[in-house]
């Protein structure tokens, strides 16, 4: 089983930064897209931010010109570097990746999920 951990969540203050990684472990896997998605209480999961494997990105609105997303191929893993952190970026971060191999095509998997507060 292919498993994703991310890292790097925490506490910050308005305005802040702070920079999360996920990285994907297991044998045998193969992964096309990877992305970010966001969850605040009673809401429901939104995505951040995606990037295929050629490196092509996609953002949402909230988060376009403050959220860079990014992956490293040969180490499994993608970044997400949150700037100019806003209030109402506070919820759990899940990183996420379809994975597939010669059996089974294209299956998403989640990460545990990884807190991030902004306030003041």
């Amino acid at each position: 089983q292919v498993q994703l951990v991310e890292s790097g969540g925490g506490l910050v203050q308005p305005g802040g930064s702070l920079s999360l990684s996920c990285a994907a472990s297991g044998s045998n896997f193969n992964i096309n897209a990877m992305g970010w998605y966001r969850q605040s209480p009673g809401k429901e999961r939104e995505l951040v931010a995606t990037i295929t494997s050629a490196g092509s990105t996609n953002y949402a609105d909230s988060v376009k010109g403050r959220f860079t997303i990014s992956r490293d191929n040969a180490k499994n893993t993608v970044y997400l570097q949150m700037n100019n952190l806003k209030p109402e970026d506070t919820a759990v971060y899940y990183c996420s990746a379809e994975v597939y191999t010669i059996m089974v095509p294209s299956t998403d998997y989640w990460g545990q999920g990884t807190q991030v507060t902004v306030s003041s």
